[in-house]
């Protein structure tokens, strides 16, 4: 190792952090030959008394789900019993062990508790070589797994080939391998050479391979240097191994392009290739010589850059001979994917009996979650392809499955290439809706909705159904990516130029058509019926727009059954959408009823879920959180991040607002309050468009624009009587009282919202009652109405209006009795979480499987959580009051 004291420190650093239990990972980055894979030899041998276990990244496996995680897991899978059992079949089904559909989301865990396992008998180091070429679901898992050793004795390196596509493991702790200096080159080239070497010629060799070790050693063997200067060095590599193969005989180089097209250098599949390519004995001797290949009981070429050479410097002939060659000898039954890649690329013509192979190939990896292996089954399968319908078929499902799989310019050119071949209405339509999810996708374009709704125009005449699910498709997916503004008008302008449908049988549409031209009257009865009606509920097809419609409505029970339903499902099925939706809907609910433990909960869950499958937390939730309690600082970077989000894509307008204007009513600055509401209520959006009106009635009343609250209360009191709800009438109650003045509205909101189960709401009306009856000079009465709110709020942790109370409080003459301090003040939500967790009675194991961690960061979180409350127990957990189980 000349040159690789800084290198080498920082990896003796990790392990030897990773020997006492502080795990970490670190990603070598440089170009080809710079001495990664040297690096990871070294980590290998100076890692004494771990145990090793070792994955390779290779072009061919980049399309196979799962593919190098399995080599990386292979030598631990003897801990497989150990595993919650959701878990172990997470990872049997992944690994082809199983059948069924592995759960993606929860194979990250898996791998983690199959090496935490491991590392309980010696610390496990993870080595991992050409990352750039690991499949999508290896690096998901493996990212994930990085993020999550710092409190195990897990050590993980891996090293990727720059310059390489950026991807989940680009945000791991990194080091990039730059060349050697001169003098280091100079003794490299001292140590590796028998004869002494001209100094002239020395000096050239430095200069012109440029401190990467692998030219210095690979070059002059090669033969010199032919290429120009500016040729980069990794290029001038391959020209070196090009030179070496072409000196080969024509039956050696042919038994070198059959090993660089094997990716899994199993000899059981090379030699019987080889047999049936007529390769003879003699061949391997002299492929050995040459120094670019091993072959062992593994098949090793001495760098991925002279299999490169091996298989790229071969002719066309030779590559289709060695791809079908491997295709005969691989089992069709343990390896069916792999036989049809191999047969794909040997077929030089359209073959319908390949091509149909392929998309079986493409099933079985969509069901085993690999859509980017999908997607290359399906492109090619397409290519191989002469019936120009089923070419059609084929090439729109290969656009899909890139869609899926993020490759969003593969899809297009795979669109455009299909409609010029001639689309029918249908097939044009699926291409709209390919269009339009795929602009959905990136943040700046906002087409999304007319593409989707192009697709529903020419469905309508020849598919009345399939036209209003392309519509809902719009409203749904502009709803779960957050840029629902003006798409609701979009759709009902579609929807008017439908053939007409049976009054009989009104669907969530129409219920829409009717809430926009009729009002909330005609429409609550639709809307209900469109939620849980014959059809079953709405929130199990359209789950973001039953969200909106339940809270349009002004019913927190069925708002609640909906989330609680979200959350359940989602932890069901696994899928990460549909639990994030549920965990923010069950926030924003936990917000509304000022159960701000039970929000804070929530929102750890879905952090860590986000961090899992490697996405952004949800910023409007927290949003939500920290106006509700009153705390300016802990809003103003959220409404920094939100309102950037809202200004350059529309997302959730409403939420920035609607959070606004409740904070800034809590700190009693009426102005700001006014303006957000304002700005909430004028796009119309459901849910939070009606749920702002309160805000804009209370924000106008104080700031003297009578005109305004009267406006807003008429709006409010249409929906709200529509809705019929004890929560809306009540609230439309206490807004009517600031309005009106009238004694008799306030105490009718106390009434009615004696029953609702939105406690900040509940308390807001007794304040608003406690400060008119003050205003009004009458102390003693006012009191025990301050104390109410003031006791609500400030238990609740609603801290902005809570010392709005206490100052009412103050000016009767009485001060307010200071509330003591609660767990949710001293732990960070992720603690809050598990400490929640553990006190209702859940293990670390099944706390850590709630927020993807492993057990031992669960426990050195609740260290952390004892330390902070003061307490030595989780006996003592369960007892303190703010931690115990909720309904």
């Amino acid at each position: 190792m000349f040159g690789r004291r800084h290198e080498t420190r920082r990896l003796d650093d990790l392990t030897g952090a990773a020997k006492e239990g502080n795990g970490g990972a670190l990603v070598l980055r440089g170009e080809a030959g710079i001495g990664k894979s040297a690096l990871l030899r070294h980590v290998e041998e100076a890692a004494t008394g771990f145990h090793v276990v070792r994955a390779s990244g290779a072009e061919f496996e980049a399309e196979l789900p799962f593919a190098a995680l399995h080599q990386l897991c292979q030598p631990v899978l003897r801990h497989l019993p150990e595993l919650p059992a959701q878990h172990g079949q997470a990872v049997r089904v992944a690994f082809g062990m199983a059948t069924g559909t592995p759960d993606v989301f929860r194979i990250g865990l898996a791998v983690l508790g199959l090496l935490t396992a491991a590392a309980r008998e010696r610390p496990v180091l993870c080595v991992v070589d050409d990352a750039q070429w690991l499949d999508a679901a290896s690096t998901e898992a493996l990212a994930f797994l990085a993020r999550r050793v710092s409190v195990e004795p897990v050590a993980v390196v891996l090293a990727v080939r720059t310059p390489a596509p950026s991807n989940g493991l680009d945000v791991l702790p990194g080091l990039t391998v730059e060349g050697l200096g001169d003098a280091d080159a100079r003794a490299l080239l001292a140590a590796q050479r028998h004869e002494t070497l001209d100094e002239q010629v020395r000096d050239r060799l430095v200069a012109e391979a440029r401190g990467n070790p692998l030219a210095l050693l690979a070059l002059p063997r090669a033969g010199g240097f032919a290429l120009p200067e500016s040729t980069p060095v990794p290029s001038r590599v391959e020209h070196g191994y090009h030179a070496a193969l072409a000196a080969l005989p024509a039956e050696a180089r042919l038994l070198l392009t059959i090993a660089g097209a094997d990716p899994t250098g199993d000899p059981g599949l090379l030699w019987p290739a080889a047999s049936r390519a007529g390769i003879s004995a003699a061949a391997a001797s002299a492929a050995t010589a040459t120094g670019l290949i091993q072959f062992g009981t593994r098949v090793r070429f001495h760098h991925p850059l002279a299999r490169i050479a091996a298989y790229a410097g071969a002719q066309p002939a030779e590559r289709l001979l060695a791809h079908r060659v491997l295709a005969e000898v691989t089992d069709p039954a343990a390896d069916p994917d792999r036989r049809a890649w191999h047969r794909a690329q040997a077929a030089a013509a359209p073959d319908e009996d390949v091509a149909a192979e392929l998309a079986r190939s493409a099933s079985r990896a969509q069901g085993r979650g690999g859509v980017v292996a999908a997607a290359a089954f399906l492109d090619r399968a397409a290519e191989l392809t002469l019936d120009p319908a089923r070419r059609i078929r084929r090439t729109l499902a290969a656009a899909r499955a890139h869609v899926e799989a993020g490759a969003v310019e593969r899809a297009v050119d795979l669109i455009r290439t299909s409609e010029r071949w001639g689309l029918d209405e249908f097939q044009q339509a699926e291409a709209d809706l390919l269009r339009g999810r795929m602009a959905f996708a990136q943040v700046d374009d906002g087409t999304g909705p007319a593409h989707m709704l192009r697709a529903a125009r020419r469905l309508a005449p020849l598919d009345p159904v399939r036209a209003r699910e392309c519509c809902l498709a719009a409203l749904e997916t502009s709803l779960l990516v957050g840029r629902a503004t003006g798409v609701l008008e979009m759709v009902l302008d579609e929807v008017t130029s439908f053939p007409p449908r049976d009054p009989k049988t009104p669907d969530v549409l129409d219920a829409l058509t009717a809430l926009r031209s009729d009002g909330h009257r005609a429409a609550v009865p639709l809307l209900r019926e469109a939620l849980d009606g014959a059809a079953g509920p709405l929130w199990t097809r359209q789950p973001a727009l039953a969200v909106m419609l339940a809270g349009e409505l002004w019913d927190p029970d069925v708002h609640m059954r909906l989330v609680d339903w979200l959350a359940a499902n989602g932890r069901e099925s696994g899928t990460p959408l549909v639990l994030r939706l549920g965990l923010g809907q069950t926030a924003a609910a936990a917000v509304l009823a000022g159960d701000l433990d039970r929000a804070m909960a929530a929102i750890a869950e879905e952090e860590a879920i986000a961090d899992a499958t490697g996405g952004p937390p949800t910023v409007y939730h927290r949003l939500q959180l920290a106006a509700m309690r009153g705390h300016r600082a802990e809003a103003a970077p959220l409404f920094a991040e939100a309102a950037a989000l809202a200004s350059s894509s529309g997302h959730l307008v409403a939420n920035v607002h609607w959070a606004s204007a409740v904070l800034h009513n809590g700190l009693a600055d009426y102005p700001k309050a006014l303006a957000a509401a304002r700005l909430a209520t004028a796009g119309g959006d459901l849910f939070l468009g009606g749920f702002s009106l309160p805000e804009l009635v209370e924000g106008a009343v104080r700031c003297g624009e009578r005109e305004t609250a009267v406006t807003g209360l008429a709006l409010l009191t249409e929906r709200t009587r529509a809705s019929g709800t004890p929560t809306g009438l009540g609230i439309a109650a206490y807004a009517r009282g600031l309005v009106t003045g009238l004694e008799d509205d306030y105490r009718e909101a106390i009434e009615l919202l004696a029953k609702s189960p939105l406690l900040p709401y509940r308390a807001r009306a007794h304040l608003l009652y406690g400060e008119w009856l003050r205003r009004a000079g009458r102390r003693q009465d006012c009191r025990p109405h301050l104390r109410t709110a003031h006791e609500l709020l400030s238990t609740a942790g609603l801290e902005a209006f809570a010392r709005r109370a206490a100052d009412e409080l103050r000016a009767t003459g009485e001060t307010a009795r200071s509330r003591s301090g609660h767990a949710r003040d001293q732990l960070t939500m992720q603690e809050l979480h598990i400490a929640r967790l553990v006190a209702e009675g859940a293990t670390s194991k099944e706390a850590a499987a709630r927020l993807f961690i492993s057990p031992r960061t669960v426990d050195a979180h609740l260290r952390n959580v004892f330390r902070k409350l003061g307490i030595t127990s989780r006996r003592q957990l369960r007892e303190l009051p703010g931690l115990r189980p909720t309904a």
